[in-house]
């Protein structure tokens, strides 16, 4: 199994402006966003994840869950989203569904 432990920069994010502009997000905001650079503090222990977000210019969060389970958190155009996780092969796969919209996160480490 991988272990995702560690300090992890964002480095890719695909098609994020456009996935922002569907989900209703202001124009504004979608500026601010595009401008953050984010780094992942992750500690992992098995199937069970602590994910720090902290984000430059942007309130950070925390994530606590179980790869294979689920949880809630606020989607950043404000609606609350059910999350569930599942492992394919070494690759992390969230998937979030809000009111109005769906969509999958990747989580995956690269050389």
């Amino acid at each position: 199994m991988v272990n995702f432990t560690g300090k992890w920069k964002l480095t890719k994010s695909e098609n994020f402006e456009k996935f922002l502009e569907d989900i209703d997000v202001g124009v504004f905001k979608r500026q601010a966003a595009k401008m953050v650079s984010s780094e992942h503090h992750i500690e992992q222990n098995g199937d069970n994840m602590k994910v720090e977000v902290v984000a430059t210019g942007q309130k950070g969060k925390t994530q606590d869950y179980t790869v294979g389970g689920s949880f809630n958190e606020k989607e950043i155009n404000g609606e609350d989203a059910e999350v569930s996780t599942a492992w394919e092969g070494d690759t992390i796969v969230e998937t979030h569904k809000s009111k109005t919209f769906e969509y999958k996160l990747t989580r995956t480490l690269e050389d």
